[in-house]
Formats: C-alpha cells, structure tokens, sequence
C-alpha cells in the first residue's frame, strides 16, 4: 500500500468516530427537542452535516485509491448512514490498515513474495 492511499484510509478512520458520535448527538437533540424546550438540532445538524460531507469525500477518496470492490465501498457507505456504523467503520479501516501495514514488512523483509 502506498503512502497516498495509506493517508486515504486514515483521513476516513479519523473522521468515522466523529460523524458516529455527532449523529447520536444529532438523534439525541431531536428527542430533547420534542420532549423540552432545548433545541440544538439547528447547531448539531450543521455539524453532521459537515462531518458526514467530509466522510463521503474521504470514502469516495479511499474507494478510488485502495481499489476496494463494489461490496467494500457500499458496506463503508452504509455504515456511514447507521447511528453507530462509524464506530464499525473505523474499526474496520484500522485492521485494515494494520494488515498492510504488515503485509508491506514482510515484502520488504522478504518473507513473502507478493
């Protein structure tokens, strides 16, 4: 894996938690709205909203760099739009990136031959 798209699928990991976390918040406000006088679904609907934009660009981005198959990129789109799917998704680009991580020093050691 090279480092452009080592950097691709880190900038998604990075901002999977975030977008997760701001949509429960974003679920959250919408009760207490409904159910109080509090309303802050105007301030944390612009926050999701702009960390689920920068998720997309960055899964569009590391779906074009790390050359995943149709059924990979759907499942991390997926995740992006279920209450805790970012919490999976990050999960799951960490292994990912660990696996590669590996897999490139056991090339450079020579222990495999791919």
């Amino acid at each position: 894996m090279d480092l452009k798209t080592a950097s691709a699928l880190r900038r998604l990991r990075l901002v999977s938690g975030p977008e997760a976390i701001s949509f429960l918040l974003l679920l959250l406000c919408s009760v207490l709205k409904r159910t109080t006088d509090f309303n802050a679904v105007p301030v944390m609907g612009a926050v999701h909203g702009f960390l689920f934009v920068l998720y997309v660009l960055f899964w569009a981005d590391a779906w074009n760099r790390a050359k995943w198959p149709l059924k990979t990129a759907a499942l991390y789109f997926v995740l992006s739009v279920l209450p805790t799917g970012g919490f999976f998704a990050e999960r799951m680009l960490k292994r990912e990136a660990e696996s590669a991580v590996i897999a490139s020093r056991a090339r450079r050691e020579g222990v495999v031959g791919a």
